[in-house]
């Protein structure tokens, strides 16, 4: 029960850490400058950026969030994620608290100012990569475009690279519609998503990266019945044999994506401390529940229809 409590409790502090890094990010570097960039928090800066600040950018943000959970709660069940709720209101707080502390932003006179504007951007997008880091690898997320993300990909066989992608984009573009903006002010945006990119590997291992795992336990049957009706992820089961016993064993292969991997990394040690674990990270992974295959076969098959045709 102790083990149990120090675990809840080391999550929750660098979920909470997490919230306060993002929230850093936005109203101390990115909002006072008036730049924008992808993602939900994005889409409600230039919400509040619009509404000459009437809109702050956390209230807009926590009001889509739950709007948001609900319809993710009524398309994947209840069990969608207290922690997810908890990083939302946690980061919304942790926005309204950076936002009255003026004299930490990054504008003239402050301590954090940075005369060159281009290294703001950067500076935001890489405490923006350690909060949402922090907030996958302990089992969390700040919700927006995350929650979109898998909400589509549970109906459709669109990849979920390709949602964040296209959504942040739109995002960073929304910007050019406001009067006082220019192209230069997206262009802000977009280094600020390519150094969350690059930095987010860092943290936690890529958002949108897989691992291949292979889980060696003598309780691999009640492992994989978690996988199967809880995480409802696909596993087989390997037959090996140990050469210097000569005994027989059963060998779990899984493939799951990056924010699965934390939960069930807890489940296998809760189920069987004594779990061999082998961990190898993949960035291609192909078939129902990740990236879609993508080949000429479909085209040359239509073309190959229409010459029988005639």
């Amino acid at each position: 029960m102790a083990k149990k409590l120090r675990r809840i409790f080391r999550d929750y502090f660098f979920l909470t850490l997490a919230c306060f890094s993002f929230a850093i990010a936005w109203e101390w570097f990115m909002i006072p400058n008036g730049m924008s960039a992808g993602g939900l928090v994005g889409l409600c800066t230039v919400i509040q950026y619009a509404t000459g600040g009437f809109v702050p950018a956390q209230y807009s943000y926590l009001a889509v969030n739950g709007v948001l959970i609900l319809l993710a709660i009524l398309a994947m069940g209840i069990g969608f994620g207290f922690k997810t709720i908890y990083c939302i209101i946690g980061t919304t707080v942790a926005m309204q608290l950076m936002s009255g502390m003026v004299g930490m932003h990054c504008i003239p006179g402050s301590f954090f100012f940075v005369p060159e504007r281009v290294l703001i951007p950067i500076i935001a997008g890489a405490l923006e990569a350690l909060g949402i880091g922090l907030a996958i690898r302990f089992g969390g997320s700040t919700g927006g475009t995350d929650i979109m993300a898998l909400m589509v990909n549970k109906y459709w066989p669109v990849a979920l690279s390709s949602v964040f992608l296209i959504s942040d984009l739109i995002v960073c573009s929304l910007l050019l519609l406001l009067p006082d903006k220019a192209f230069a002010d997206m262009c802000y945006g977009l280094v600020e998503l390519v150094t969350f990119s690059l930095m987010i590997d860092t943290v936690v291992g890529g958002k949108k990266s897989s691992y291949q795992l292979l889980v060696f336990s003598r309780k691999h049957a009640e492992i994989a019945d978690h996988i199967i009706h809880k995480m409802e992820r696909g596993v087989t089961l390997l037959k090996a044999q140990g050469w210097y016993t000569k005994h027989e064993r059963d060998i779990l292969l899984i493939v799951i994506n990056q924010k699965e991997f934390p939960h069930l990394s807890e489940v296998i040690k809760d189920i069987d401390p004594h779990a061999f674990i082998s961990v190898s990270p993949t960035n291609s992974v192909y078939g129902e529940g990740f990236d879609e295959i993508k080949t000429g076969l479909r085209r040359r098959k239509k073309k190959k229809e229409s010459e029988d045709g005639q």
